[in-house]
């Protein structure tokens, strides 16, 4: 029967290559671009047939990792078998009853908090890939640890077969420190070497890694800073200035690009609304051609920059949502001709910026999570050793990260799972609290979790949700939530408020028409007058009061006027994650969201997502005030121009 199958779907292809020779190029990419959205390496028929198109030979092709052949479908079958056991993790009656012991001593010490029912069956968890919805103030982080507790102490797992991810080097520096001392009082050694190891960024356990398969690279993104750690890089929360080296490495890659490629020259050209640039023949021998350095400005983006550099951030977002840049085809992407010619563009200039990087033996971080990705994928010999400390995964902040990192924890577990080791993953984050989609990340990944990490058998993964709310005031959570009403996407769950509402406590109080400029005497008095507040309740409180903005120039303007003494905190709100304070104030206009018409087209050609880029900014712009307005225990406070976007929503009640 099924050779009879083979048979009719040979004929019916011959006959549509025969006949509708386009539509047949079209499903053979389609089926390519299938292939590559869900991670597999591609095989080495894809590889060649790639290269025939090309006019190319197959054996010089650099940019492909090898693979089995694809003519049995075996990689697309494996994307969507189980990674981890049908069977529940071995955790015996006793361990659990000796968790419980332990931990109520620990509480009578006064080492931790007592936890609550829905934390514990997080710390107890059986299941071999556990997602955890863990709402604003929810006590994930104490969670966490005790479930490290548990993994090392109870469960018998060896801390060298275990890594937690946290999402910043600060954020690894606390997680360590309290585990250092919580394992102290269950009377296991482990010190802060030991904690280093096994607490990590995402970037700092791709390092570990790269450091044994990849020789030891040295990171383009750590060029001139010399307080950067080569075997601890930390999370590049934000598009940071460019260092001179790295400017020069980019010029280089450009004007190299410029003099030797003539498509490009005109690309250029056009994309900065120049006159044509002088043909070859004209140029004869006079030297080669110098690059243009006018700033360029790119539909959805704000700040203008030279092109060098909005081909590198670019390319950034292009890595991050999972697309291999030397594999993009600009002719499929849904977009006018100039986002065309500038991704064209980009592609050619990308050639000559990895070809500068291989010159100086440097490596970027986007560029080594694709290697080692598509080295895990194909199957490639990588020893148990080296993969050993990822064997069981404990990820927090899982809302946040991006199709690049789904794809190199797949590999990882997949490649652990070949060598007959038992993966596990445990996930915590909030899709309500994801806003860094700028970058790449989505809260799609968080939600159709078990469609990217699917466990054998008819089981899911097991779902569970820290709902109580241990910070804020309900009149502030409430508030936050009618925010979140706009999110078109997102998961059902109610925050529970621990916290008792007290006399003078409120929600968010908006002043809208406020003017920085003309209103910042009138803002300082109102910061001082909360400061006062905080200190007559007296509060518990480490920071009085917290000042939040989206961008850090406002803040700086507030902070120049404030007297130092104030216990006045200030962060843009990405960097205030994980922060609270007795009274937020936050001071932001909520600006509309700048349609991004290439970022609209590479979303929908990854096939990672079911919105436009468009709406998923629209929708962080509101999750975002759901972050800012869950920091304030028991009062917030909200400067704004006019009322749009998440303060038109706090408007609206009346």
């Amino acid at each position: 029967m099924l050779s009879a199958v083979k048979r009719y779907r040979a004929l019916v292809a011959g006959v549509l290559q025969r006949c509708f020779p386009r539509t047949s190029a079209h499903l053979r990419e389609e089926d390519e671009l299938l292939f590559r959205r869900w991670g597999g390496a591609p095989g080495k028929a894809n590889k060649a047939a790639a290269s025939k198109r090309k006019g190319k030979p197959a054996a010089k092709s650099k940019s492909t990792s090898e693979g089995p052949p694809r003519a049995a479908a075996k990689p697309r079958k494996a994307a969507v078998q189980g990674i981890y056991a049908a069977a529940q993790l071995k955790v015996e009656d006793a361990q659990v009853r000796a968790m419980r012991d332990r931990v109520e001593q620990a509480v009578a010490a006064g080492i931790i908090s007592a936890p609550s029912q829905e934390q514990w069956a997080m710390i107890l968890s059986r299941s071999p890939v556990t997602r955890i919805f863990a709402g604003a103030g929810s006590g994930k982080s104490t969670t966490l640890l005790l479930r490290v507790v548990f993994m090392l102490c109870h469960m018998g797992i060896e801390p060298g077969r275990l890594t937690v991810i946290s999402f910043t080097n600060a954020s690894c520096t606390q997680l360590r420190e309290q585990l250092v001392r919580v394992l102290g009082f269950w009377q296991v050694p482990f010190d802060a070497q030991q904690a280093r190891q096994c607490v990590r960024t995402f970037h700092s356990a791709m390092a570990q890694l790269a450091r044994e398969v990849l020789a030891r690279p040295v990171w383009f993104e750590q060029l001139d800073d010399k307080a950067a750690a080569a075997d601890e890089p930390d999370n590049p929360l934000a598009t940071a200035r460019l260092r001179p080296a790295q400017v020069r490495l980019l010029k280089q890659a450009y004007q190299q690009c410029y003099a030797e490629q003539a498509t490009f020259r005109e690309q250029v050209h056009r994309l900065l609304d120049l006159p044509e640039p002088a043909a070859e023949a004209e140029q004869g021998k006079r030297a080669a051609p110098k690059a243009p350095g006018d700033a360029f400005t790119l539909a959805g983006e704000f700040t203008p920059l030279p092109l060098y550099e909005a081909f590198y951030a670019q390319a950034g977002f292009i890595e991050s949502i999972g697309i291999r840049i030397d594999q993009l085809q600009a002719a499929r992407l849904q977009c006018a001709a100039r986002e065309k010619d500038f991704i064209e563009a980009l592609v050619s200039f990308h050639g000559y910026f990895r070809a500068a990087l291989r010159e100086q033996g440097l490596l970027t971080f986007n560029e080594a999570f694709q290697q080692l990705t598509e080295r895990l994928a194909s199957g490639s010999d990588m020893s148990q050793a080296s993969l050993a400390p990822f064997e069981h995964l404990l990820i927090d902040e899982f809302q946040d990260i991006s199709p690049q990192i789904v794809q190199w924890l797949q590999a990882l577990h997949r490649q652990l799972a070949r060598q007959k080791s038992s993966p596990s993953l445990m996930a915590i984050g909030d899709d309500w609290q994801s806003i860094y989609g700028w970058r790449g990340s989505s809260p799609e990944l968080f939600m159709d979790f078990d469609k990217y990490f699917p466990r054998r058998g008819a089981k899911g993964s097991e779902t569970l949700l820290l709902e109580t709310n241990y910070r804020s005031i309900e009149p502030v959570i409430r508030d936050g939530e009618a925010v979140l009403a706009g999110v078109r996407f997102k998961q059902a769950k109610t925050s529970r408020p621990c916290k008792p509402t007290q006399p003078g406590d409120h929600g968010v109080k908006l002043i809208t028409g406020f003017e920085l400029n003309k209103g910042l005497p009138k803002l300082i008095e109102a910061i001082t007058a909360q400061c006062a507040h905080v200190a007559e309740r007296q509060s518990r409180e480490r920071t009085a009061v917290l000042l939040l903005s989206r961008r850090n120039e406002p803040l700086r303007t507030i902070q120049a006027q404030l007297d130092r003494k104030l216990p006045v905190k200030a962060y843009t709100i990405h960097r205030a994650k994980g922060l609270q304070a007795e009274v937020a104030i936050i001071v932001d206009d909520c600006a509309p969201v700048q349609p991004h018409p290439l970022r609209n087209a590479l979303y929908a050609y990854s096939g990672f997502f079911r919105n436009s880029y468009d709406q998923a900014m629209a929708d962080e712009s509101l999750r975002l005030g759901y972050v800012a307005i869950t920091r304030g225990v028991s009062r917030v406070f909200w400067y704004t121009r006019k009322a749009q976007g998440a303060t038109e929503r706090l408007a609206r009640r009346g």
